[in-house]
């Protein structure tokens, strides 16, 4: 079942996507190339998020361990906080939820670790900017399927490939809810984009091949052939108007 929401229930929902984009800030600004570990990092993050009266919505979400999804090179998603220390010339991206006042925000950022090859900022840019793509066809009237066939389209076009087994999905009063929202597909496919949806749009995107394996961790999705991943994701609400963006700060 889809839910559509209430403007007094996306503005609860924008302040919970506030404190999502301002715990990537803050996490992004203490990321020091050979020297910060993503569990520091996941520590700033869910102090950030318990300081302004929040919760973390990752953690102990289905037995995961930590309140930050950190992902390194050619981790896709779902990567665990660790005493790993970030070198130069890394990606690395961070997927954060908070809970407040009754419902979920949820953002993911890919960050360049000092210095980066020409190569890995390239799958940044083009990550980036296939989440704009999507964001751009939700709007009533429209199919799901609309926002994942332009990701694809962008994506492709520019050398590299969009992950299958993983998708956005809707979020509200729960961290997941439907619809699924595919990187990948038909502009005719899944159900209609109605005013009052939230949902997120989170392309992952592959340098080499989009097939992906889970480690043994559980956990932590990889590249099936080692290549560079990132993910890059929004919350957005339809409106009358268009896409809004709910995961941005306060002065964006």
């Amino acid at each position: 079942m889809i839910f559509l929401k209430r403007q007094d229930e996306i503005a609860l929902m924008r302040e919970s996507g506030r404190i999502v984009a301002e715990a990537l800030r803050v996490m992004a600004a203490a990321i020091v190339p050979g020297k910060t570990t993503t569990k520091e990092l996941d520590e700033i993050g869910e102090a950030y998020i318990r300081s302004q009266g929040a919760t973390p919505s990752f953690k102990n979400y289905r037995g995961f361990p930590a309140s930050v999804c950190i992902s390194v090179n050619d981790e896709v998603v779902h990567g665990i906080p660790s005493d790993r220390v970030l070198e130069e010339g890394d990606i690395v991206s961070l997927d954060v939820g908070a809970f407040k006042d009754g419902f979920h925000g949820d953002g993911a950022w890919t960050y360049p670790v000092g210095r980066i090859s020409e190569e890995a900022q390239r799958l940044l840019n083009v990550t980036r900017e296939s989440l704009m793509q999507g964001i751009a066809q939700c709007r009533e009237s429209r199919k799901i399927g609309a926002i994942g066939h332009a990701v694809q389209t962008y994506v492709e076009s520019n050398g590299y490939s969009v992950v299958r087994d993983l998708t956005g999905h809707g979020i509200g009063r729960n961290l997941h809810e439907d619809p699924s929202v595919p990187n990948f597909g038909k502009k005719g496919a899944g159900p209609a984009i109605k005013r009052g949806m939230t949902f997120c749009v989170e392309p992952m995107v592959n340098a080499g091949t989009w097939k992906v394996k889970t480690l043994s961790d559980g956990w932590t999705v990889v590249t099936a052939d080692g290549s560079l991943s990132a993910h890059f994701e929004h919350t957005i609400a339809v409106t009358e108007d268009g896409p809004m963006v709910l995961t941005l700060p306060n002065e964006a």
